[in-house]
């Protein structure tokens, strides 16, 4: 099972953000898929008990079902991206269609966070499945559209949260973008996974951020 994207990847598509640039010992943690109750929650309160930072990539339609968890989020400091509203495979999207439910996530983002007294804008953006067209990365071309440099797989069942940790470990590097998932789907993995990888990276010194957008 392979972790690390595959070098071609940001070389066909260099204006998307694939790792971040480091000279420090810095990792980017992100989540895709919520917030839901149970994996947001535990995943908040490992980072909490961390002192780490990462960056949350949030489905709309979650964020209208789960207003009080997203708030928890955000009230952490971690960072916020558009998901889209209901988790659109591009490849399989017409672009205006697309387009126009990326923007009801990012209308929902914003008035949760006007609910809340908050006035912070996020221009972040992930396509789910990471797969998007070149016509809607044209279209998008006001966000900040972040790939990842790991994939952790924890979503899927027939890996073991063991070897869906020690792949993981194995495929960071100083700058990484990791992704995991606060989803029902990946919440067996990422129980046992998340906290070993953090544990495993701060005992090395690396600090968790959340990507700036």
């Amino acid at each position: 099972m392979v972790h690390r994207t595959p070098f071609l990847l940001p070389l066909l598509y260099p204006s998307l953000t694939w790792r971040m640039p480091s000279t420090d010992k810095s990792l980017y943690l992100t989540f895709d898929d919520g917030p839901v109750p149970g994996p947001t929650e535990f995943v908040l309160e490992t980072l909490l008990k961390y002192n780490a930072k990462a960056t949350f990539f949030c489905i709309g339609d979650n964020i209208l079902k789960h207003p009080k968890i997203f708030e928890k989020v955000v009230d952490q400091g971690h960072a916020i991206g558009n998901h889209t509203f209901n988790h659109l495979n591009g490849w399989k999207t017409d672009t205006d269609y697309y387009i126009n439910n990326m923007w009801q996530c990012n209308n929902e983002i914003q008035l949760q966070l006007q609910n809340t007294g908050r006035s912070r804008n996020t221009l972040l953006f992930r396509p789910p499945f990471g797969r998007i067209t070149r016509s809607q990365i044209r279209a998008l071309h006001a966000f900040k559209i972040i790939m990842w440099d790991v994939l952790s797989v924890d979503y899927l069942h027939s890996l073991s949260a063991d070897r869906c940790l020690r792949n993981t470990i194995g495929a960071t590097r100083s700058g990484s973008i990791i992704v995991f998932h606060d989803s029902h789907k990946a919440e067996k993995n990422l129980t046992m996974a998340l906290p070993g990888f953090i544990e495993h990276f701060s005992s090395l010194g690396f600090e968790f951020k959340a990507i700036s957008g």
